[in-house]
């Protein structure tokens, strides 16, 4: 399934990597060391560290790519330094693909219907509190991500040990930076809803700020 925003970003001739649940993404294999992960990945540079959760500086997030306007890859690391999340750009990041699905840049109202269509032995699909849809057995979150041709798809994985609740934004692993800006697209509101809302302080912004 290639959905018209995905069509608009493979022109870019990114490279695909596939999905293999809980497990890992392209090279990338969820419980990797940092060094593990950088030489899966050595031809994409690390652009920058930082502090990936407010309340929990032992998680770092690393961001890779061709330069520091062209971000592709986030990867995330818990406290004793094992890879467990990663997420990819709309628009730059290499295409993530599950059942056939391209799920990076894509359009958020036909990956929506693609959860509900995938088999139930995959897992049901669930919301978090801001709205993102995914499916907790598979460690798969869909974001929305702002770019030049409107809201796409941003894929957040995470392996095994980490995907309980995963969808859940309060209470899942997926560090917050991940959940910080455009919600999920839903016919019954505004598309211009983002997070933290105007006018709210969240109880971090005093110590902390999101890093994009």
């Amino acid at each position: 399934m290639t959905s018209p925003g995905a069509q608009a970003v493979t022109e870019q001739a990114r490279p695909v990597w596939v999905l293999t649940p809980l497990e890992s993404v392209g090279p990338l294999r969820f419980g990797m060391s940092m060094d593990e992960a950088a030489m899966a990945l050595p031809k994409t540079p690390e652009l920058r560290r930082f502090q990936a959760e407010p309340c929990f500086p032992e998680i770092v997030g690393i961001q890779l790519g061709l330069g520091p306007a062209e971000p592709t890859v986030y990867q995330y690391f818990d406290g004793s330094g094992r890879l467990f999340c990663v997420a990819t750009d709309a628009v730059r990041g290499p295409q993530v693909t599950l059942e056939g699905a391209e799920l990076a840049g894509g359009n958020p109202a036909e990956l929506e219907q693609w959860l509900f269509d995938l088999p139930e032995s995959m897992g049901g699909v669930s919301y978090g509190p801001r709205g993102n849809p995914g499916i907790n057995d598979l460690g798969l979150v869909l974001r929305a991500q702002n770019t030049a041709n409107g809201l796409l798809s941003r894929p957040v994985l995470v392996g095994r040990d980490w995907a309980d609740r995963c969808v859940d934004d309060w209470e899942g692993a997926i560090p917050e930076c991940e959940w910080v800006g455009h919600v999920w697209p839903h016919p019954s509101f505004p598309q211009d809803r983002v997070w933290p809302p105007a006018g709210y302080t969240p109880t971090w912004a005093s110590r902390w700020s999101p890093p994009f």
